[in-house]
């Protein structure tokens, strides 16, 4: 068999999605998922201990955040990712975009900050660490928009078409370190969008609208550009194996057609997730307002009709 510097089947048979999900796993993800899912478990556990609740629907969804890096890491789409750029652009897609909203959504950082025990006072744990990091100065720079909207734009076109791809593809180190770089970046440019977990910035619902879709036109122009160009762009796609049987010019047109499908779905998926929480928001606000009209009396609402009463006397 034939392979590729960093060791990986080069001479593989045409794709099938049943052989693409054939388990082949990096053992830098593989180990990472499975932390991942023992970390979120023991937080669960220990909050169920000691009497506290924790929402089943973000323990699922967290699960399928891990799933789905899980999927496109530890399989053999991995491999094929190496020498189909569709099946890398599939990766790429689901693993800065699908998984960072699946795992945002499970809420890890809340979770962390009520499972964690607190510290003797003077000291600094687990905890006090996690506190200091997310007011931190580092973690108001990168979760920015200025710097989450320019990361996200910058991942597509100063890696794809510079040779900085072709670099990070000549290495199992290069390939691993490009794909936490892509988690990475989703979950920066999400988190803010997202608001299910503290951090340094919470603009209101309708920033986070508009920090989602100022991305969103340089995503589907990428998609768009692969798909109409007439030679291949990136080299390491150029001359694909010949046991794959494909045409390296329609597999990159297929992988532009997959980078732009995924600048729509993910988008309609967050703006369903902000449009719910806006819902609930508005209706916690509501039953906060009811309840303190109860205490005192709707002291509000006479307070304003003593007002419009006042008005309308010196109208006279």
């Amino acid at each position: 068999m034939d392979h590729s510097g960093h060791g990986m089947t080069m001479d593989l048979p045409p794709f099938t999605l049943g052989r693409g999900l054939e388990f082949s796993p990096d053992p830098f993800f593989l180990i990472g998922c499975l932390a991942a899912l023992g970390l979120y478990g023991w937080g669960v556990a220990r909050l169920r201990r000691r009497g506290d609740a924790w929402p089943v629907a973000r323990t699922v969804l967290f699960a399928l955040g891990v799933l789905s890096i899980a999927v496109v890491m530890c399989t053999r789409l991995n491999d094929y990712g190496m020498v189909m750029f569709s099946v890398h652009m599939v990766q790429h897609m689901v693993i800065s975009m699908v998984a960072p909203i699946l795992l945002l959504l499970g809420a890890p950082v809340t979770l962390a900050l009520r499972a964690l025990p607190v510290a003797r006072r003077g000291s600094l744990g687990p905890r006090e660490l996690l506190l200091k990091l997310l007011h931190s100065r580092y973690m108001r720079i990168i979760t920015h928009p200025a710097f989450t909207i320019g990361m996200f734009i910058a991942s597509l076109y100063g890696l794809y078409f510079t040779p900085l791809f072709d670099f990070l593809m000549g290495s199992k180190a290069g390939h691993v370190g490009m794909m936490i770089h892509f988690l990475a970046v989703g979950l920066v440019f999400f988190w803010p969008i997202m608001g299910v977990d503290p951090g340094p910035h919470r603009p209101g619902y309708v920033m986070r609208m508009l920090e989602l879709f100022a991305g969103m036109p340089f995503h589907a122009f990428f998609g768009i550009a692969m798909m109409m160009a007439t030679q291949p762009m990136v080299n390491v796609y150029k001359n694909p194996p010949a046991s794959l049987g494909i045409d390296a010019l329609a597999d990159q047109s297929a992988a532009g057609g997959i980078a732009w499908a995924f600048s729509e779905i993910p988008s309609v998926l967050v703006l369903i997730a902000l449009v719910y929480q806006w819902y609930h928001s508005e209706q916690r606000q509501a039953a906060r307002s009811d309840r303190q009209a109860d205490r005192d009396g709707d002291k509000e609402l006479r307070e304003y009709n003593a007002y419009l009463a006042s008005l309308q006397a010196r109208g006279r």
